[in-house]
């Protein structure tokens, strides 16, 4: 038996608080609002649609669904596997003795490989133009930069969003290093971040070129730095990164440097900067040689700092000892003691 509602009037006659007993109903039995019906009056219907209109509704709403997704399939076997058309009509390929349908499924698949991998691998294989001819001024070296944690920080909060924080010493740093480097920066971010912060961080274009997610390498998820495409001799390329990850095909051209954080008081750009116009005044041949002592500690900045107030003792010491060409940037860089060297 259902269960039923009394919904009526009170009852005036009765005292306040009291309630007034539903009669017993017979099963089949309806009660009318107000408890009585009038003459002509209909009666209340139920407003809940019967199960039969609501699959009726869920069944052409799935139709509808299915429908659409199986015309937008057809629609992308159609588009993606259509031979190409000149002048002349269709061109025929390699797939066009195959049966209709197979030549439109075999053209979308190929289609869709190509797309995947233009997505994985730089969109050109020459990321930088050719090395500038006599009488143009080539500098000697090409410094590769990232910017997150490398130039800037990026900081997020609910009153601002997203900010990012210039590093100390960041216009120093690129003016010095402009001298004797080609500056290049190397980011996996997008050209929509990177672009109008390096606007604002070098007003005078002191960085060459600029290379963002677009000509980087997707690999397992991540996305890295293929040197071999910027057509430069990587016996002259200097990597700055805070992560090793992002050039794993050359690590041998990596300085990696610990990741800022945003604090005011950070000199590592200065100190870097002494580093690299060390390699510039001593003309090393193969930067790749320096990086690679550098890179077996944890900071090589802060090593660097290290070599060279050794050094400075050293030759506090031994002033009548000189040396010179490649034996004197081994000491100069790399703080080799002249016994040792």
């Amino acid at each position: 038996m259902n269960k039923i509602v009394w919904i009526g009037s009170l009852n005036k006659s009765l005292g306040y608080g009291s309630k007034k007993e539903a009669p017993l109903l017979r099963p089949g039995e309806r009660v009318w609002l107000n408890a009585t019906r009038q003459k002509g009056q209909k009666p209340v219907k139920d407003s809940a649609p019967a199960p039969k209109l609501r699959r009726s509704k869920k069944f052409y709403g799935y139709s509808i669904v299915l429908g659409s997704l199986f015309s937008t399939i057809l629609w992308a076997v159609y588009e993606l596997g259509k031979p190409e058309v000149d002048h002349r009509g269709p061109i025929e390929d390699e797939f066009s003795q195959l049966p209709w349908f197979r030549q439109y499924l075999t053209r979308m698949w190929h289609s869709l490989q190509y797309y995947q991998k233009m997505m994985e691998e730089p969109q050109m294989v020459k990321l930088l133009p050719d090395v500038l001819p006599p009488p143009y001024i080539q500098p000697p070296y090409s410094l590769v930069l990232e910017i997150k944690d490398v130039l800037v920080h990026p900081d997020w909060t609910y009153q601002t969003g997203w900010r990012f924080k210039k590093r100390p010493g960041v216009d120093y740093f690129l003016q010095q290093c402009s001298r004797n480097f080609e500056i290049v920066i190397y980011t996996s971010e997008q050209g929509m971040t990177a672009f109008p912060l390096l606007d604002a961080l070098d007003p005078y274009g002191y960085i060459s070129y600029r290379l963002v997610r677009g000509a980087t390498e997707l690999v397992e998820g991540q996305h890295i730095k293929n040197l071999d495409y910027l057509n430069r001799d990587l016996s002259r390329v200097i990597v700055v990164d805070c992560d090793p990850n992002t050039t794993p095909l050359h690590p041998e051209n990596g300085l990696v440097m610990t990741k800022w954080l945003g604090n005011d008081d950070d000199v590592q750009l200065f100190d870097l900067t002494a580093f690299l116009q060390l390699v510039a005044e001593h003309q090393v041949t193969d930067v790749r040689e320096v990086l690679r002592y550098y890179r077996q500690f944890e900071d090589p900045i802060e090593q660097f700092k290290d070599n060279q107030r050794r050094l400075q003792e050293q030759n506090q010491e031994n002033t009548h000892v000189s040396a010179s060409g490649e034996r004197q940037w081994n000491l100069t860089l790399m703080g080799r003691s002249l016994r040792g060297s």
